[in-house]
């Protein structure tokens, strides 16, 4: 089975992968306009790993690489998705705290981002706010930062097999050699 999955087209696993980026935006934009949830800070930056990893999905299906270039946009697309487990993996962690170690909460990003270098918005987001301790919505006991986290564990599979895919045109090459 594995080695089906490698055959595959670089535009095939690229635009699955995406698919599956437009599947977690959907669903993080129908919590924020359809429930009323309001994305904490770690949130938003979770859906920047997704549509960065998204962008460079959708640039390899178009592309279509071969080679080297496959593995280059998988390594591309496994750097934004290992940033966005960090970042649900940070989520989670500050979810798990006892009440008396929560951070406090903090301002608001939009206000953070007049007035701070980005650098140091970036410091005060990953040290965590309060609002980001918060459990509110589980679906099957999960929160949404652990099911965030799932989502970004399956999201790398589509960059690795873009890194690890063999090329239909080297395959044949080799078969033709021996």
């Amino acid at each position: 089975m594995w080695q089906t999955l490698r055959d595959q087209s670089a535009r095939r696993i690229a635009g699955a992968g995406l698919a599956f980026c437009i599947a977690m935006m959907g669903v993080a934009l129908f919590l924020e306009h359809g429930v009323g949830l309001e994305p904490c800070p770690l949130c938003i930056l979770q859906r920047v790993a997704v549509l960065a990893t998204a962008l460079v999905l959708l640039i390899a299906a178009l592309h279509n690489p071969v080679g080297w270039g496959a593995r280059l946009y998988g390594g591309l697309g496994l750097v934004s998705v290992a940033a966005g487990i960090g970042v649900a993996g940070r989520h989670v962690w500050l979810q798990q705290l006892p009440a008396d170690q929560v951070p406090s909460c903090g301002p608001g990003l939009d206000y953070m981002l007049e007035i701070l270098p980005l650098q140091q918005v970036l410091s005060q987001i990953l040290s965590g706010s309060g609002e980001c301790a918060e459990i509110g919505i589980q679906f099957l006991g999960l929160s949404l930062p652990v099911w965030t986290l799932v989502g970004f564990l399956l999201l790398a599979l589509s960059p690795l097999m873009l890194c690890l895919r063999r090329s239909r045109d080297s395959s044949e090459a080799r078969s033709q050699a021996v």
